[in-house]
């Protein structure tokens, strides 16, 4: 069972890490289910495992949260849905790659419910949207602005930290970083797009895209067990 909890207001950054680590910790020992939790976050940056102090454009503007889920500098604010995914990858397969396919996969499919098509890139980490509305790049290819970003941990095979869509968040926040190491495409948002988006609405489609993404485990003879 996966429990589904949606915070109003704003998160504190380290409430919440706090939060997640106790959460996974019990979801480990077998005392806690699965969780889904949704939250905003008062204007941030943070900065995972891979970060370069060079992609911090402007130190002062922001708090910055040092954190130890993998990527590199990302932004947090309003208007922007983060989605903390508490797993049990004991029961649904011990393979990171799978687990973040799955990731990309539920973004992409709770994007499309707004009609909007999600795409990956390679070398390029999160979900990216051709933007046929603006002007051809350099190279003559369409621009892609980036829609949603993945960052993960995992201990004792239980995952925290997770995935951020941006709804309508203030887009000139994200200008104090190099978000994610990447200096060629821009961000974008689900209003920026030009759509009627709300944050309950993407909560909706998150919740209906969830199983597909994530079925029930079965556990397999020989004590392995797969998604």
């Amino acid at each position: 069972m996966v429990e589904w909890r949606i915070s109003d207001g704003l998160t504190g950054y380290d409430e919440a890490v706090a939060f997640m680590e106790a959460r996974a910790g019990a979801i480990a020992e077998g005392v806690a289910d699965e969780m889904i939790w949704l939250v905003e976050h008062p204007p941030l940056y943070t900065a995972g495992t891979s970060a370069n102090p060079a992609d911090l454009v402007d130190p002062g503007r922001f708090p910055v949260h040092e954190t130890r889920r993998g990527g590199q500098y990302t932004y947090h604010g309003p208007g922007q849905r983060v989605a903390y995914v508490m797993l049990d990858l004991n029961r649904r397969g011990r393979d990171v790659r799978v687990f973040v396919k799955r990731l990309e996969a539920w973004i992409i499919a709770a994007l499309a419910e707004f009609n909007v098509r999600g795409e990956l890139r390679d070398g390029r980490v999160g979900v990216w949207v051709v933007r046929e509305d603006k002007p051809l790049t350099a190279s003559g290819a369409p621009a892609e602005d980036k829609i949603a970003a993945i960052g993960v941990r995992l201990r004792k095979w239980v995952s925290f930290h997770g995935i951020s869509v941006n709804v309508d968040p203030a887009l000139d926040h994200f200008t104090g970083i190099v978000p994610c190491g990447i200096t060629d495409h821009g961000v974008t948002s689900l209003v920026d797009l030009g759509l009627p988006v709300t944050m309950a609405d993407l909560d909706l489609a998150l919740r209906a895209t969830f199983e597909d993404a994530f079925p029930s485990p079965e556990t397999v003879p020989g004590g392995i067990t797969l998604p």
